[in-house]
């Protein structure tokens, strides 16, 4: 503000002063100066910060430790604004890294970061505004390409991946913090094995499963065998109480019953009185 105030004084100046200059084409050379240097000054006095940035001021290569927070904000016209992103941004990184095989495994890694904003001038004085190709492209690189040094291939292919992200996340951290990056995170994309390899591990996988199914049909079949072994069980037990239950004679009351029930009945029908073993004969006439 106190650059505006300045800016503005010395314009009254100059306005007052050019009223001493008898020559009119002079005069109108100050006003006309005297416009253009308004224009400068206050075009140069607003600096405007996106959402989501942080300013650093720099005056003359002197970097200053106040930030500028989002939105319009009045300052020294001399000064260059550099609008730094304090979002959270994303770099990617494949890589071809070894297994303790010696096999070359591709990796696609996403880093995840946030520039801290009360570091930003920091960062601008030793890194620059460049600082994704000087310090933290080489820094993830550099990290991916150990973290698999001691691992097997087959373990990268299941449970080695959240492993892994833990290791270059560690390994990371304590470079980033120090330069003043937050919040990081490692994403494992994709992991890419030798053919010969996951070729290996599929067939492998197909033969547990293969071998889980096989287990779970033998269950299946014993449980059918048992069902069907207590089915018959109940049917030889169901014979064996009835067949105990008959006897000769109650075949024979069970005969005479039902000629008793024949001779009632009004269809003709001729019943004849000790057949084979006691047991009436009996006749449809029709």
């Amino acid at each position: 503000m106190i650059w505006l105030v300045i800016s503005i004084i010395l314009a009254a100046i100059w306005i007052a002063a050019s009223y001493f200059v008898r020559d009119v084409n002079q005069r109108r050379l100050n006003w006309v100066m005297t416009g253009l240097i308004i224009i400068w000054t206050g075009v140069n006095s607003l600096a405007i910060i996106p959402a989501g940035h942080a300013g650093v001021k720099d005056l003359f290569g002197k970097v200053s430790d106040d930030i500028l927070q989002p939105g319009a904000r009045i300052v020294n016209p001399l000064l260059t604004i550099h609008r730094m992103s304090v979002r959270t941004q994303e770099i990617k990184e494949t890589a071809n890294v070894p297994s303790v095989e010696g096999l070359n495994i591709t990796l696609d890694v996403s880093l995840l970061f946030n520039l801290e904003p009360s570091t930003a001038p920091q960062v601008y004085r030793t890194l620059g505004s460049d600082y994704l190709r000087i310090f933290i492209e080489p820094q993830l690189r550099s990290h991916v390409r150990g973290a698999t040094a001691s691992f097997e291939a087959k373990a990268l292919y299941t449970s080695a991946r959240e492993v892994i992200a833990a290791k270059i996340l560690s390994d990371l951290r304590p470079a980033f913090e120090l330069r003043g990056f937050t919040n990081a995170t490692i994403l494992l994309r994709t992991i890419t094995l030798p053919a010969v390899v996951s070729g290996a591990i599929e067939q492998k996988l197909k033969a547990e499963q293969e071998a889980q199914q096989m287990v779970f049909v033998l269950q299946r079949e014993k449980q059918e065998a048992d069902r069907k072994r207590i089915e018959a069980e109940g049917i030889r037990d169901f014979q064996n109480t009835v067949a105990k239950g008959i006897s000769p004679q109650l075949l024979k009351w069970k005969g005479i019953e039902a000629t008793e029930h024949l001779a009632k009945a009004d269809k003709a029908t001729v019943v004849i009185i000790g057949g084979t073993d006691g047991l009436p004969l009996i006749f449809n006439t029709k």
